[in-house]
């Protein structure tokens, strides 16, 4: 038979899944013999079956009534008598910490009767009517459902009409009226009265707690922190102790080391003559914990030591609550402590540093998300104000920059030394100059997976997309917020890319220590020497190899000096940009094969270049480059734009530019309905002569470059958006073709491997045939994600993703975090059947899921060789590859 109920002396923190949190941390301090009021839990099993059924699980009741008994037989004490009534407490405790998501019900036991009796007991008529008041409050609106404003409105003219302004100066008279009042509130909201028998009221608390797991601030806590809506809560039933009896009690919240800085100390507030909630609601000023040591110097001397003894018990920060009542010290709960990304950094460091913690266990409690966070600079929270707009935010950090509204105006003041912030309606390849050139980018439409959003994580730039709250008006260089505000080009803004938020003016930043360090190697404090060992750590244990997403020497620089061991994505189509453009048009535009091959002939030597200065920054390490992916029409002038022009020409009765009605016949000739589906990557390769050929001789020559001034270069080439096998064979003999022919001229042997990108399903569940012509896949899990949902990246994210996250139909985009049970299978089948043809098949991946840290350890578990990321996600990657490599027995404490 299921068991529903157990004891504080017989659970143990190791039982968490079915005590819940609270539950096994009480019942741990009770066996270390700590001073922690008489209780028992009742199980999260308990609580899952209740709520499936709606009805009391098969023998709870008894088993609460057999552990109640043995309470009241230890207390002294019966739950309901007149004289000296034992009182109880009734809280929610999870798996994992939720606070104040759930419910709690203090003071169950009191009614018309008892309440005399506590009276008596206590010595104060005033405590006595105090305590009842407040279980017929959280009574009244957690069990029976009454608005709490009701009770709030009741009690806030109480204090009008007695001129008190606070509750403690409420006597007890004033107190026994505010008893009445609540009760006829309830019988009129509800049209029950307030139980009066203490075993109902127990009864009612206990799946009262049960219930609010489902209420809706839970629902919403718990996608927001990815906890699982099965898990149910555990609920704790304990001997009441009271803080508010007067001056010589108290309670208080307590940490054994600065959750702010991770400082050793001892941190937290104490209230006298308080219960825990009124510290917790903040209705009078705390003290400094501190000054407890002068108030009560006998308690503060067990708590200080009691703190000692959880730290060095659970090795990590402990949150400790405790109540003093009448000078006597009680523990009423302990956990493992939430702390900030400097804390958690610290906190390890100092940990593995006194021996109370291992390396590995350090590693496994920091994260790449707290790492990211380090890195950033931030906005002065203090210095804010009101935003304009809000949007997604898409790379987070925080910049400040005179707004521009075209790329070619961001170069130009950046290069005379002004910050600046792009603002696009959103951002097409050819605004990369201007993303480079700006602090930040601000879109009105997109995602986290637009143009903008991705090329700006991969640049470090800040980014807000989708602030559709902006009416952008490029032509007139301005845009309206929602307030009515107009800001003019030139006109200073501040972008925060962690909250998505757009403010006036010039907020103050806060640097980051973190990155100049991962830039330059300075330690500059003890946070950023706690970032370098967790990294070192990480480093010396981890399997998978972090590669970077790099396009231009400057980024394969800085990719390397943040730890990359190659380069695993290097986009072609960047090159294609800028004053290179016209060459490109020229290609598209070429009427013969001969004006095609002078185009091509161009551009020779520039890509030649490029990959010549990537392969130097990269030398002796592994460069994988992706031949032209995208559409050729993405090199063209907009369609619209063009057809305006010529229009207007025509209506002018003027002879259009020759050039422009060219540029528009193409561009209708190539136009699509998906352009993203049809004729791009590997489909360009085969269709348009010479352009694979120019491409493969630049690589190639420019291995032949670094070779003979003695480098080592590691070039490998990537043909993307294969669908089939005989697509990679005919790619693959024009490669082969190529090299042979430049190793030949040269002299100098080329052995640069020959790989596909795997992007559409079919090529993950035809994975075992392109194998046989493959030397590597990566796999692009950007499209994959894409192709597999159905979605168009650029359009759900603004259209339904919100309303998504919100219903639970994912727990995170998608194409934020791998999705397992779909993109996830067809990665494994890819690698396993992959693998199956080829053993010595090398796969990594290069879509924006190798920098999330959720997704590395997903890349970890499938068998992949590597990650590659924007170069500001590699040490993100590399911290946590290392934590995805540790033994799942690594000691890990939850501070959810």
């Amino acid at each position: 038979m299921v068991r529903y109920v157990y004891d504080f002396a017989e659970g143990g923190r190791d039982m968490a899944e079915s005590l819940g949190g609270k539950g096994a941390n009480l019942a741990e301090m009770t066996r270390l013999g700590l001073p922690v009021p008489s209780g028992f839990t009742v199980t999260t099993e308990a609580c899952r079956a209740f709520l499936a059924t709606g009805a009391e699980p098969e023998g709870m009741t008894e088993e609460i009534a057999r552990h109640l008994s043995g309470l009241e037989a230890a207390a002294g004490r019966s739950l309901g008598q007149r004289d000296d009534p034992l009182l109880l407490s009734v809280r929610s405790g999870a798996r994992f910490s939720m606070p104040g998501m759930m419910e709690t019900v203090l003071d169950i036991g009191l009614n018309d009767d008892t309440v005399q009796g506590l009276a008596k007991a206590s010595g104060s008529e005033r405590f006595a009517w105090d305590s009842y008041r407040r279980l017929v409050q959280m009574f009244g609106s957690t069990v029976m459902g009454v608005d709490p404003a009701l009770f709030e409105e009741a009690i806030g003219l109480l204090r009008e009409a007695r001129d008190a302004p606070d509750d403690v100066h409420l006597d007890a008279s004033d107190l026994a009226w505010l008893v009445d009042t609540y009760k006829r509130l309830i019988l009129d909201e509800t049209g029950r009265h307030f139980p009066q028998s203490p075993a109902e009221q127990l009864r009612l608390a206990v799946l009262a707690v049960f219930r609010s797991w489902n209420s809706e601030r839970a629902r919403v806590y718990r996608r927001r922190e990815h906890i699982p809506d099965d898990l149910g809560t555990a609920v704790t039933v304990q001997c009441m102790v009271f803080g508010n009896l007067g001056p010589d009690s108290g309670s208080g919240v307590a940490f054994t080391r600065d959750p702010a800085t991770g400082r050793p100390g001892l941190y937290g507030d104490y209230l006298a003559d308080a219960q825990g909630e009124d510290v917790v609601a903040g209705i009078r000023n705390t003290v400094p914990l501190a000054d407890l040591e002068r108030l009560n110097p006998a308690a503060y001397r067990q708590l200080r030591n009691h703190m000692q003894t959880l730290e060095r018990h659970y090795r990590d920060l402990c949150d400790i609550e405790f109540t003093i009542e009448r000078g006597r010290l009680w523990m009423l709960q302990t956990r493992v402590g939430k702390r900030t990304a400097e804390a958690a950094f610290a906190i390890a460091a100092e940990l593995a540093e006194e021996g109370l913690i291992t390396p590995d266990e350090a590693l496994a409690r920091v994260s790449g998300e707290g790492l990211a966070r380090l890195m950033f600079p931030r906005f002065d929270s203090a210095a804010t104000g009101t935003a304009l707009a809000h949007g997604i935010p898409a790379s987070p950090g925080a910049a400040v920059g005179a707004v521009v509204f075209d790329s070619a105006e961001a170069v130009r003041r950046a290069a005379a030394g002004e910050r600046v912030v792009l603002v696009r309606q959103e951002t097409t390849p050819d605004d990369l100059p201007g993303m480079l050139a700006a602090q930040a980018v601000l879109t009105s439409r997109g995602g986290k997976t637009s143009h903008a959003a991705v090329v700006a994580r991969g640049l470090g730039r800040v980014c807000v997309c989708g602030a559709e709250q902006l009416a952008v008006n490029t032509e007139a260089r301005r845009f309206t917020a929602p307030d009515g505000t107009v800001v003019e080009e030139g006109t200073v803004v501040s972008v925060d890319g962690s909250s998505g938020a757009v403010y006036a003016g010039a907020v103050p930043l806060v640097a980051s220590a973190a990155m100049r360090y991962l830039e330059t190697g300075e330690q500059s404090d003890g946070v950023v020497a706690a970032v370098a060992r967790a990294l070192e750590q990480a480093d010396s244990v981890r399997r998978l190899e972090v590669r970077a997403n790099a396009d231009t020497p400057e980024d394969a620089a800085r990719a390397r000096r943040f730890g990359a061991q190659g380069i695993g994505l290097c986009r072609t189509e960047h090159m294609f940009l800028g004053e290179r453009r016209k060459l490109v048009e020229d290609m598209i535009l070429a009427r013969t094969d001969a004006d095609r091959d002078r185009a091509l002939a161009a551009l020779l030597p520039l890509q030649r270049d490029d990959f010549t200065g990537i392969l130097a920054a990269m030398d002796g390490l592994p460069v994988t480059i992706r031949l032209l992916d995208p559409p050729l029409h993405e090199f063209l002038p907009d369609r619209t734009e063009l057809a305006v022009r010529v229009g207007a020409a025509e209506a002018r009765g003027e002879q259009p530019d020759a050039y422009d009605t060219e540029l528009l016949t193409a561009v209708n000739r190539m136009h699509e309905q998906n352009p993203m589906l049809g004729l791009r990557g590997v489909r360009l390769g085969l269709l348009v002569p010479g352009l694979v050929a120019m491409q493969v001789r630049a690589i190639a020559e420019a291995v032949v470059a670094r070779t003979r001034a003695g480098g080592a270069p590691k070039a490998e080439i990537m043909v993307p958006l294969v669908g089939a096998v005989e697509e990679l064979r005919f790619a693959r003999e024009e490669v082969e073709r190529v090299l042979g022919e430049v190793a030949e001229e040269s002299g100098i042997p080329l052995a640069c491997p020959v790989g596909t990108m795997i992007e559409l399903p079919r090529a993950a569940l035809t994975a075992g045939r392109i194998a046989a012509e493959a030397r590597f896949f990566s796999l692009g899990t950007n499209d994959l994600t894409q192709t597999t949902w159905g979605f168009s990246r650029d359009d759900v994210e603004a259209a339904f993703f919100s309303a998504y996250l919100d219903r639970g139909v994912f727990a995170a985009s998608p194409f934020e975090t791998i999705d397992r049970e779909g993109v996830g299978r067809l990665v494994r089948i890819a690698v396993d059947e992959g693998r199956a043809a080829r053993p010595d098949l090398e796969i990594g991946v290069c879509g924006e899921h190798g920098g999330d840290p959720e997704s590395v350890h997903f890349f970890h578990e499938a068998g992949l060789d590597y990650v590659s990321c924007s170069p500001f996600r590699v040490p993100v990657a590399r911290l946590e590859a290392g934590r995805a490599a540790l033994p799942q027995t690594t000691g890990v404490s939850d501070s959810r």
